[in-house]
Order: structure tokens, then sequence, then C-alpha cells
């Protein structure tokens, strides 16, 4: 048994080892310089707070298959606090894509004036979306200078629920099609942006313009998973008030999902047999 004299000496020799080691810089403790870990850094597929679990494996496999929330942890009934703080995290992000504005210098860069529905603000946005579909003489004036009449294909583009989706796919996405479609040899008017636009504003663009085919780039509401997704609404021969049936839709644009150059051939593709089959919706049998 080890006597306290002896204990003693060893403590003291820990003890000058430790003081030789930091007067030297080969070991120093962690300097907290206020940073603080972003908790959303790593893919919520990669995320697992399962404390022991009977078969960590397959429980990765089932993740890598799903953005929902599976492999979370509790204390009592109650979530963990890094649980609680990345959902918190992941719901800020999709509120941020629904209350924030494209910015107009990335509009600008993409030579897309702007035109607005008659929605003022994004509160009104929120609360009132058939005025999302509408336009008033000024801005349906506007349509008519800033696009030419009768176009064959009309590509429009609008904020809808996320101005995040917009910024991060319409420089690849838009391209991809106006490539695709020049490929083609079909003729394209001229794109612009609408602010504060719903999928039905579409319609009221097709009418001004007497447009064969219209195509509407719009962000999706986001969710959890992420605030970037597209949607490409395209619908021929549209007209206020056309049943929602008679649209083709392209969804889930985004680097997770399809990725917006992938998503853009595939819809340059479809626009060429919509415009050869003259049709769009359920009645479309691709």
């Amino acid at each position: 048994m080890i006597t306290d004299q002896e204990l003693r000496a060893v403590i003291e020799k820990v003890m000058r080892e430790m003081g030789k080691e930091e007067s030297s810089g080969e070991k120093s403790a962690p300097v907290d310089d206020g940073t603080i870990r972003d908790i959303t850094a790593k893919p919520i597929q990669e995320v697992f707070y399962v404390p022991n679990p009977k078969n960590r494996d397959q429980y990765m496999k089932l993740k890598k298959k799903t953005p929902a929330r599976v492999g979370i942890w509790r204390t009592g009934p109650r979530n963990t606090t890094e649980t609680l703080l990345r959902f918190r995290a992941d719901h800020a992000v999709a509120q941020d894509a629904v209350w924030s504005h494209v910015d107009e210098n990335f509009l600008k860069e993409l030579n897309l004036p702007t035109v607005q529905t008659k929605i003022h603000d994004k509160e009104e946005y929120i609360t009132r979306p058939d005025l999302g579909r509408q336009f008033d003489e000024e801005n349906t004036k506007k349509i008519k200078e800033i696009a030419k009449a009768k176009p064959r294909v009309q590509i429009i583009v609008s904020d809808g629920l996320s101005s995040t989706a917009i910024e991060a796919n319409l420089k690849d996405i838009l391209p991809a099609i106006l490539s695709g479609l020049k490929g083609y040899g079909i003729e394209c008017g001229t794109p612009f942006f609408i602010k504060y636009g719903r999928v039905g504003s579409m319609d009221e663009v097709s009418q001004a313009l007497d447009a064969e085919l219209t195509i509407l780039l719009i962000g999706e509401r986001p969710g959890l998973a992420t605030g970037e997704s597209m949607s490409c609404y395209m619908t021929y021969r549209a007209y206020p008030g056309i049943p929602e049936a008679k649209r083709t839709v392209v969804s889930n644009i985004h680097k997770e999902g399809t990725p917006a150059t992938e998503a853009g051939a595939h819809i340059a593709s479809l626009i060429k047999i919509m415009l050869e089959k003259k049709m769009t919706g359920v009645g479309l049998n691709l």
C-alpha cells in the first residue's frame, strides 16, 4: 500500500512535469475564442445521437435514405439540447427562405426585368395568396412592354415561398433550359422576374402575352430538410382559372434532390414534347 509520503512525491512529480510542458509550449489548455460550433455543418443524414444502439450500421443506412429526423435522442420526455437546437436552426433556415427577398443585383446580373403582383409586402403575401396571382394595370402594361407578344415559350421566374431557392438554383437551371431549347430549335420569349408571385400568376402572363407554353420557375415552400428547393410549372395555353390538373410540374430541384443543371436539361426535353402534343397536365402521356 502506498504511503502518504510516496503519494505526495508522485503528485509533486506530475505537477512539475505539467509545469514544464506548459512553459515549453508542448501542451496548452484549449482557448475559448468565443466561436460557437455550427451544429448544422453536418448533414442531418449523418447526425446520430442514439446511445449504445444495437445496430448502428443499419440505422445509418436508413438515415441515408431520408432527411427525416430519425436517430435523435431524448432526456426523459424531452429532446436533448443539441437535438432541439438543430431543429430550431433548420426551422430558422426555412423561415429565412420565406421572409427574405431575392437580391436585386442578382436579378440584374441575369438580366431579368421585374414586375410585381398586387401584393405590397411579405406579410400580405402570406395572408392573401389570391393577390399573388394578379397584376394591376401598370404591371400588366409593363409585362407587355418588356416581353414580346405571342411567344412560343415564355419563361418566368418568381420568388414564391423561397427566395433562397431562386438564388441557389437559377444561375444553373435557366441557362440549361435556354441552351436545351436552342438545341431543339425552339424560340423562347423574354424571361423576366415576378416579385411576390404565386403559381397562378403565370396564367395572367400567358393571357397578357398570348403565350403558347408558359414556364414558371418558383421557390417551393421550405421544410426542415432544405430551404433551397425550386419547382417548375408548365402550362399549355394557360388562362386565369385554368384547372390545376392541366399543369405539369417538376419539383424538388436543389443540390440534394434533382440538381439544377440536370433539371434544366430535363425540362427542355419536356417542353419539346409538350409543344409537339400541344398539351400539359394529367392528359399528357409521357
